[in-house]
């Protein structure tokens, strides 16, 4: 009989987001007369720009003639949209990209949860505390983690954000390969500056480890100096790979394509010892595992880069921001303490009165009909926090800011 893979078994309970769903449903069920505003999952509202719709419609309209018909695209992106991320993300700045070593996939979600694939099986994994769930349960999977204790993994190196230290995860207190850090955070909604970024890299460089880099959110950062991608850094490039994504920064949750950069300098030790260029480990997972992302959703993404894609996406980009802005203040306004919601989509904010996090969200399902993500979901640190995204209408934002008042 089939043996399954046993550290399926060792993850605790269901996905964070699929809880949250459940608990909502269960609620909408038991009170439909009620009208749920959420604030949870962090899934765009706003529908795509013109730009990408007009080029995404031609794109498919050239799928019906045989003169412009395309099946199997190249396994790392189409070069219009290769070298569009290179001139249009990187370029301006100061960042030299090789053709080959941009990679257009279906999601960030996927290229940092596949990105361990790569890594030896008894390979010793950091991830910030609160941290996105998938770098967590991707590695535990693989069997990284080690074995749940009911509150944390006894084989990962946490690195506490809170508070207390400004939300900037100290570094490693012992040896670590890989380095999992995500700016503007997810979920605290915070920032490195380049000076706090710089010490994770000149680290990496002196302790021979791997940053995996999500700058899913990048597209955010309105304060000046603020890094946009770990390669401004000096010497990143022998020690980072870089995930981004399409989905907050034009909105295409539902249609999905992002990118991961991986230089030729970042190297493993391969067998016997020798150095091992994870840009060709990569290429060769990718044509294996993945057959592409469709023609006319990379013509849509390449439309992304235009000077009407920019100034549309911009404008969508704002629009998310002053809801940011409405939530950040509005708690304020009301006494709670408040973090992030300035150079991202995410609002992170510390439970009144010491309360547990998922009592919280009970609590705020209840009285005020507003759904958002308790903060234990992302890890240990997170207890005691919650977080509330910018991702609805302005009008459904403002009264869910509004509904507060109702808390008992």
């Amino acid at each position: 009989m089939l043996h399954i893979n046993e550290n399926y078994q060792k993850l605790p309970g269901s996905y964070l987001f699929a809880e949250t769903a459940r608990r909502t449903r269960v609620y909408q069920q038991e009170h439909p007369e009620q009208e749920v505003i959420r604030l949870g999952i962090g899934d765009v509202t706003r529908p795509l720009v013109p730009a990408v719709i007009e080029a995404m419609q031609k794109a498919v309209a050239e799928m019906g003639v045989a003169e412009t018909f395309r099946g199997y695209g190249p396994d790392f992106g189409y070069d219009f949209l290769v070298n569009a991320i290179r001139e249009g993300d990187y370029a301006p700045l100061g960042v030299e990209l090789a053709y080959d070593e941009v990679f257009v996939s279906d999601g960030a979600k996927s290229d940092v949860g596949n990105i361990q694939e790569l890594f030896s099986p008894d390979a010793l994994i950091a991830v910030t505390d609160p941290v996105y769930p998938v770098y967590v349960d991707s590695n535990a999977m693989a069997g990284r983690a080690g074995d749940w204790n009911g509150e944390r993994w006894d084989r990962l190196v946490y690195l506490p954000c809170n508070a207390e230290n400004g939300f900037v995860p100290p570094l490693p207190d012992r040896p670590v390969d890989v380095v999992y850090l995500c700016y503007p955070n997810n979920p605290t909604g915070t920032v490195l500056t380049r000076e706090q970024l710089k010490r994770f890299v000149d680290w990496a460089r002196a302790n021979g480890a791997l940053i995996v880099y999500d700058a899913a959110y990048r597209a955010f950062i309105t304060t000046p100096g603020i890094p946009r991608s770990i390669y401004e850094i000096e010497g990143a490039r022998e020690v980072a790979i870089e995930c981004c994504s399409f989905s907050k920064t034009a909105g295409f949750t539902g249609t999905r394509c992002a990118y991961t950069i991986v230089p030729h300098e970042v190297r493993g030790i391969g067998r016997g010892g020798e150095p091992a260029e994870l840009n060709a480990l990569w290429k060769r997972r990718m044509a294996t595992k993945f057959n592409g992302v469709s023609y006319p959703v990379q013509r849509a993404a390449a439309a992304v880069f235009t000077p009407e894609g920019q100034e549309q996406i911009h404008e969508v980009i704002r629009g998310y921001l002053e809801n940011a802005r409405v939530i950040r203040e509005g708690l304020q306004a009301r006494g709670f303490e408040v973090f992030g919601g300035v150079d991202a989509p995410y609002i992170w904010l510390r439970t009144p009165g010491g309360m547990d996090s998922w009592t919280f969200f009970d609590k705020l399902l209840a009285d005020c009909q507003v759904v958002g993500t308790p903060g234990a979901g992302f890890g240990p640190s997170g207890e005691g926090y919650f977080r509330l995204t910018a991702f609805n209408s302005l009008e459904k934002t403002k009264e869910a800011i509004a509904r507060l008042d109702r808390l008992g």
